[in-house]
């Protein structure tokens, strides 16, 4: 065992000592070393249940003959850090909870972990870490919350912060948005659409690190318990069978994520978190690869905030591998790869019947015959930029407008509420990206403030910062490269009229290349906007990529 090397041994009595003083016995010392990596605190709602996950998880482990042992993970609220210099600090924790988690994980040498996450950066920090230790490993989350029921429909966050921006307008009263206030986040849990926590929590059920209804069960539901019981007990079969993240985390299983990533319509940042995973994985994810699985995957879901439905009803209608069941039908799966189960995804997904065709459309009558999520190039974005094109409008496909230039965030709100920008135009927000921010914010607050001006139909918006999950429209975020290093988004100039055509996969400005090298000459990096703590030394080790995904000294 990995674990002897603390506790076998004359040299290891000093050790051995120590786990005396925890009040382990001599059976115990015999027997595995299983860290339970627990994300539990008290201000994120999607955590505040992980003391009963983590509990159950510890029996399971004990019951199949393994010592549990219990340390923690951060994790942010990205709703409550929203719009707010606290969202630069947002993404930057990917990096602290993969880093933290190894450094526990070696220096007490566990033979195998249980990672307990839920939320934003919580879930691909803790896959880094499992893809980087690969140790045997496996994941349970805290689940989806329910949705909310406002004047007499389902409501999530999306639709609270919508609803600020409708107050704005003038079309909500305040007492409309209380009503929403109290009544949209009505239990613990990741919020109920298929926003970023969800959007990863399904993905770590395709990529064969977490049980059927990882990403789906409620977390108010018994199931979820149960489903903890099972993990902790699953795992000392992975350590039995010597099972690694590695031998699932495959270039083949990152290819099923983001085949069902396409499907289920997941959130943007999922393009950040799936590369950044498979590097720690040795696998090579570049994100021009997912225009290809698109074109061949149609997309089955259009949760909120594409849709009306939410992860209860996805749960209901059969769960990430009813999703996977339908995809299989047209081949578009590998399913002879090992999961967690101990199973291929072939055994796993057969006979997963798609309960609700509303939910989870059946593969020949698709919402498009092509993914969720498009990445677009052209002279604005060399690199990349992403949409989520399964929440965006039809008329919204293809557009082209005026450029409307902010230098932040706070800026463009201050105008979208201010009610300067009208139909038509394209906000463009730059030097919000992994150094120009630093920390890359997302931008739910403008998206939602679009929104509820009732311009997201008609008004596009393009940043090097990222979107949340929980944004639609014509928001193509993670245009790289990012403004701060000289990416074409800092030459942009008000007025520029600004090309976006998804289906084509083209983001452009209709500038000449002797007018862009122009700017390009006359341009003057600008100084950081913070310059001390953590964040500063972010900014300096990023890489300059649109992904935020590896951390490198330069």
């Amino acid at each position: 065992m990995k674990s002897d090397a603390v506790k076998k041994g004359m040299q290891q009595a000093p050790h051995r000592s120590l786990f005396n003083a925890l009040g382990m016995t001599e059976e115990e010392m015999k027997r595995p070393l299983v860290g339970i990596v627990n994300s539990y605190n008290e201000i994120v709602p999607g955590h505040m249940n992980l003391d009963k996950i983590t509990e159950a998880v510890k029996m399971g482990v004990a019951l199949a003959g393994g010592v549990p042992r219990e340390f923690p993970a951060i994790a942010v609220c990205d709703g409550i850090a929203m719009g707010h210099v606290g969202m630069k600090y947002s993404l930057v924790t990917r990096d602290l909870i993969a880093d933290s988690t190894e450094c526990m994980a070696i220096a007490h040498q566990f033979d195998a972990l249980v990672c307990i996450p839920n939320c934003d950066k919580n879930v691909p920090g803790l896959l880094m870490a499992a893809a980087r230790l690969n140790i045997p490993t496996i994941f349970v989350s805290g689940g989806p919350m329910l949705a909310g029921h406002v004047k007499g429909q389902k409501r999530s966050l999306s639709s609270m912060f919508e609803a600020v921006g409708s107050y704005a307008a003038g079309t909500m009263t305040e007492e409309d948005v209380y009503e929403f206030e109290c009544k949209t986040c009505p239990t613990c849990g990741s919020c109920s659409g298929m926003y970023t926590a969800n959007s990863m929590n399904c993905l770590t059920e395709a990529l064969g690190m977490g049980l059927p209804g990882n990403g789906t069960i409620p977390a108010v539901y018994s199931e979820r318990i149960k489903l903890a019981k099972l993990a902790g007990m699953k795992v000392m079969e992975l350590l039995e069978k010597n099972i690694r993240p590695r031998d699932i985390m495959t270039e083949e299983a990152f290819h099923n994520a983001l085949t069902v990533d396409m499907a289920l319509g997941c959130s943007t940042n999922s393009m950040l978190h799936l590369p950044a995973i498979a590097h720690e994985a040795g696998v090579e994810l570049n994100v021009d690869i997912a225009n290809e699985i698109s074109a061949r995957t149609p997309n089955l879901c259009h949760l909120a905030p594409a849709g009306p439905t939410y992860m209860e009803d996805l749960n209901e209608a059969g769960g990430v591998y009813a999703v996977m069941n339908e995809l299989d039908k047209k081949g578009l799966l590998h399913t002879n790869l090992i999961t967690v189960t101990g199973k291929t995804v072939k055994e796993n997904i057969s006979g997963c019947v798609n309960r609700n065709p509303e939910v989870i459309r059946p593969i020949d009558n698709p919402y498009s015959p092509t993914g969720g999520i498009a990445v677009l190039k052209g002279n604005l974005a060399p690199d990349s930029g992403v949409v989520k094109r399964s929440a965006v409008v039809p008329e919204m496909m293809v557009h082209e407008g005026p450029a409307r230039v902010f230098d932040c965030e706070e800026d463009a709100i201050e105008a979208i509420k201010g009610g300067k920008i009208v139909a038509g135009d394209v906000v463009v927000i730059r030097y919000e990206g992994p150094k120009g921010g630093p920390g890359m914010r997302e931008m739910l607050n403008p998206t939602s403030a679009i929104a509820g001006m009732g311009l997201g139909s008609s008004v596009a918006l393009i940043t090097d910062g990222r979107f949340s999950g929980a944004s639609r429209g014509a928001s193509i975020g993670h245009v790289s490269p990012e403004a701060a290093v000289g990416g074409p988004i800092a030459f942009v100039e008000e007025g520029d009229i600004i090309k976006i055509n998804i289906p084509e996969n083209k983001l452009e400005v209709a500038i000449s290349d002797e007018e862009m090298a122009a700017r390009r000459a006359k341009w003057q990096p600008r100084e950081p906007k913070i310059t001390t703590g953590y964040l500063a030394r972010y900014a300096k080790m990023v890489t300059s990529g649109n992904r935020g995904a590896i951390l490198e000294l330069k």
